[in-house]
């Protein structure tokens, strides 16, 4: 009889959900927008994932929950950091992965790995949305371009504008002044793109990353800001098929790991 266990990560702009077989394989995955209540976030995202891969509330031997909103949802047996998650996740899509870049809706993290998997070590910016998700939402609202659209915009870029400031007040309205300036789009974009990379590689460095290394997190989607990234630090980054879910996957491993540990 097969064996089915879930991951929920419920971040602060959504919540994923992953359903894995007992062999690792992923059933179903699902996206849902957080909005302002993350249970109700949680519940459907998961039954939507469910009713996907066919499957009942049930048939989950194990859900493991991760996220800023993880204490909102009753229903998981185990709440597990994200920092771990992510560690599990990674590794599962890169299995030389020695460190990990996680830029987020509201947080970006940097998380260094051991040759076995463990963390030994990460840096957290979870104080403001500097350069997260969020951040590039409120830019690119300001600009008149969907998020969506930001990375390939800002790759036609010739001369990117530097930004002075990564506090979201004070960048909104920078860039509003840019916009009055006649600077072209694709120019802010590229140079906020510069100023985030210069923020992340300032965490990397910090925590001295190194090996390979993978990118997780909705941000991980706009290639602008990989190829910042990228070359500030000298070599190319590993980008999951769908970096959004990677928390949620490496949630839904662990409860695997954690039947098994019950069992043993």
């Amino acid at each position: 009889m097969d064996r089915f266990f879930a991951g929920i990560d419920v971040g602060s702009l959504t919540a994923e959900t992953v359903i894995i077989d007992e062999a690792g394989t992923v059933r179903a995955y699902n996206i849902f927008p957080t909005g302002a209540n993350s249970r109700k976030a949680a519940e459907l995202s998961v039954a939507t994932a469910l009713e996907a891969s066919g499957l009942r509330r049930e048939d989950i031997l194990c859900t493991v929950v991760t996220g800023y909103g993880r204490i909102s949802v009753p229903f998981a047996d185990k709440k597990i950091t994200e920092i771990s998650c992510h560690a599990r996740g990674a590794r599962h899509f890169f299995s030389a992965t020695r460190t990990i870049i996680d830029i987020g809706g509201q947080d970006s993290k940097v998380i260094r790995l051991d040759e076995s998997g463990k963390v030994i070590d990460f840096s957290m910016n979870d104080k403001c949305a500097a350069g997260t998700g969020r951040f590039l939402e409120v830019m690119g609202r300001a600009l008149e371009v969907e998020l969506d659209e930001m990375g390939e915009l800002s790759l036609k870029s010739a001369a990117p504008v530097p930004i002075t400031s990564m506090c979201t007040v004070f960048a909104e309205s920078e860039v509003v002044s840019l916009i009055a300036q006649g600077k072209a789009k694709e120019d802010i974009i590229s140079g906020l793109h510069e100023a985030i990379s210069q923020r992340i590689v300032g965490m990397v460095r910090h925590i001295g990353g190194d090996g390979e290394i993978t990118m997780t997190g909705g941000v991980a989607k706009n290639q602008g800001v990989v190829d910042a990234i990228s070359k500030k630090l000298g070599c190319k980054l590993n980008i999951p098929s769908e970096p959004q879910i990677v928390g949620a996957l490496g949630a839904a491993l662990l409860a695997r790991e954690e039947c098994e540990n019950q069992e043993m």
